[in-house]
């Protein structure tokens, strides 16, 4: 789930143009905040979420352990994506909810990767709550920092985060396929809105 970079692009002679990330600093803060800041480092989260979802879906019939591996890995693979997105923050209080996604996201990749959790109501409780709690923080971020551009189109990512997190854990599923399928479209779904955040968060940093 794609998660805001809360105000508006910085201008000036110092401000990153286009994603690019000047040399003016070695400060690994800084470093971390020019990186997250990018619109290529959100593209880079778009394709994190996109490919699990294309090979769940093109690969319906696989185990529940293999499902559980590319759930596992996706999460905390975007966990790192966020984590590096927090420091694209201005002010430390903005920073507060992406942290908390980061850190879920990485827990709950390491509980699908858990051998005696790999059942498929757990990977249903996992990756439906990871994605309500997202919603919730990435509409509620898109709400609270009115200088953020398209915040329209960042609390649409949240509100869908919030569908995706109740229709797995309201939808029974007794079979891997039907988990497969499930968390497949909704993968392929997010990626696609994280996409398209990525494309507008560029557009924003080069009016800028």
């Amino acid at each position: 789930m794609t998660e805001s970079h809360g105000a508006a692009p910085p201008t000036g002679p110092g401000s990153p143009v286009g994603g690019t990330v000047p040399d003016r600093t070695e400060d690994p803060a800084d470093l971390l905040a020019q990186l997250g800041g990018s619109w290529t480092w959100l593209l880079g989260s778009a394709v994190a979420t996109l490919v699990p979802g294309v090979l769940a879906l093109a690969w319906p019939d696989a185990t529940l352990h293999v499902l559980a591996v590319i759930i596992g890995l996706y999460l905390l693979v975007t966990g790192v994506f966020r984590f590096v997105s927090v420091f694209a923050r201005r002010e430390p209080g903005e920073r507060l909810p992406g942290l908390l996604i980061a850190v879920l996201y990485v827990l709950a990749g390491v509980l699908c990767l858990r051998h005696p959790l790999q059942t498929i109501t757990a990977l249903s409780l996992i990756v439906g709550i990871s994605w309500l709690v997202t919603g919730m923080l990435t509409a509620y971020t898109a709400l609270a920092a009115r200088g953020l551009p398209h915040r329209a189109f960042m609390f649409g990512a949240g509100a869908l985060g919030i569908v995706a997190g109740v229709v797995v854990l309201a939808l029974p599923t007794e079979s891997v396929v039907a988990l497969t399928r499930l968390l497949g479209l909704w993968l392929l779904l997010l990626g696609l809105v994280e996409l398209g955040v990525a494309f507008a968060w560029r557009a924003a940093l080069r009016r800028a």
